[in-house]
């Protein structure tokens, strides 16, 4: 069944329309308070949010929602994503609920919703809410003495910083590290750049001064450019980018060179493995990761298992089979002993605490591996289905042939964008980025 409301990661979309007015937002918090009251005692939701302008809107419209179908609403303000999956853990409730459209624009927002375990909603359970807000004759309202209550949480960044901390090595510390740290102006703002100097480093703040509008403006992880200008006009010693909901992060070496989400996995799993903590025989990326990646960890006889694009199918496979290392080469990295999702500071810290353990630049620890050429371009479409045009299957069918076993080729609409993702990888460059640039093209022409 096609999900209505639901992309790869929640609800999405421009704010002040679509499934992003307060009126959808408020019939969503009706839902999900529907689909989680079970029992008698009084239930709890905690929501965070990343610095958005229509986060106070939604974020009221959300709080409504829930308490008109009695549900207690505890409010952090602007937290990490993966924030709000620890505490809803953390604070025993029934639902958790994070207001962000992660690396978009400003002028996006989003709701994402985690369950009393605190991992992302399965598709089935999306489906449900779906239900309910294609029928609202399914909503119940509460009566009027259940009607939930209101609280802001005051303390929920710093229960958060002490968690983060707590997961780097005991007897280590970051001194004698310059660090560079890209907030993208999102929900990590303070807690990342507190919990880095709490633990010893040298912290240089960007992307620090959210105004509601600038969130992912030429900063994060989407743009690590000016991390990376910074890493070299300072001489840190690394620098590192998260998203707006700090859910994933890029890395720069001490030469100012970005090192991706791949690396990264390629970095931990190793690492890991080589004192015995890596669980699964291997870990889980999607089908987005290069093939150098699965290279590499068959030198190390490990395996890579791919998902579908999402970290939530990711986690999925993680928790069915045992693994406790995934993640996307975007840089959403999930470390299952320490979070139910994608968290860009807890793996920023992981890389942190294998730097000091060889003690050695960045640059030399970091690039794990010689990843293959790789081009990744996107065409926009206004509706219709690109792929099923007769032209675009000829060329797609062309093109594998002539990767054949030297490389990949990954077709697929987006989960949050009207537009289709081209993929192509090979040992080859001048003929992977050939083959991308004909199917781009034979996919515009079916489109427009």
């Amino acid at each position: 069944m096609t999900r209505k409301y639901f992309g790869t990661d929640g609800v999405r979309g421009r704010a002040n329309s679509g499934a992003m007015t307060a009126d959808m937002v408020l019939k969503i918090g009706m839902a999900a308070g529907n689909l989680y009251r079970r029992g008698s005692h009084r239930h709890r939701v905690v929501i965070g949010k990343d610095t958005r302008l229509s986060g106070y809107m939604i974020e009221n419209a959300l709080t409504s929602g829930l308490l008109a179908s009695g549900m207690d609403v505890f409010l952090f303000g602007p937290v990490p994503t993966p924030a709000v999956a620890m505490l809803t853990r953390s604070m025993r409730a029934d639902l958790g609920i994070m207001i962000s459209a992660s690396h978009n624009p400003y002028a996006d927002n989003g709701i994402k919703i985690f369950g009393p375990d605190g991992y992302k909603l399965s598709d089935e359970q999306e489906l449900d809410i779906e239900a309910m807000l294609d029928d609202p004759g399914k909503l119940s309202l509460a009566a009027s003495p259940e009607i939930g209550r209101a609280k802001r949480i005051e303390d929920a960044q710093a229960r958060y910083i002490e968690f983060a901390k707590r997961t780097f090595p005991k007897d280590m510390t970051l001194d004698g590290l310059r660090v560079v740290i890209d907030t993208a102006n999102g929900a990590a703002y303070k807690v990342a750049p507190t919990a880095l100097w709490e633990l010893g480093a040298e912290v240089i703040q960007i992307g620090n001064e959210p105004n509601g509008i600038n969130i992912n403006d030429g900063c994060g992880s989407t743009h690590p450019e000016a991390m990376c200008a910074r890493v070299k006009e300072l001489r840190a010693d690394i620098g590192i980018a998260l998203d707006g909901d700090a859910d994933r992060v890029i890395i720069a070496d001490d030469q100012g060179r970005v090192v991706n989400g791949d690396q990264l996995m390629a970095l931990i799993a190793s690492s890991w493995a080589s004192r015995g903590e890596l669980r699964g025989g291997g870990l889980v990326a999607t089908i987005m990761s290069n093939l150098g990646l699965e290279r590499f960890l068959a030198t190390e006889k490990l395996s890579l298992v791919r998902t579908k694009v999402g970290d939530r199918y990711v986690v999925e496979h993680m928790r069915a089979h045992g693994y406790n290392v995934g993640g996307e080469q975007s840089g959403h990295i999930v470390l299952s002993d320490f979070s139910s999702t994608g968290d860009g500071l807890l793996a920023a810290l992981q890389v942190l605490a294998e730097v000091k353990r060889r003690d050695k630049p960045v640059s030399d620890v970091c690039n794990v591996f010689t990843p293959l050429p790789q081009i990744l371009k996107s065409v926009k479409f206004r509706q219709g289905a690109p792929l099923e045009d007769r032209h675009v299957s000829a060329a797609i069918s062309d093109a594998q042939a002539r990767l054949g076993n030297s490389g990949r080729l990954v077709i697929r609409p987006s989960g949050t964008e009207p537009v289709i993702r081209v993929m192509a990888e090979g040992d080859d460059e001048g003929l992977v980025a050939a083959i991308v640039d004909e199917l781009c093209g034979a996919i515009a022409k079916a489109a427009a």
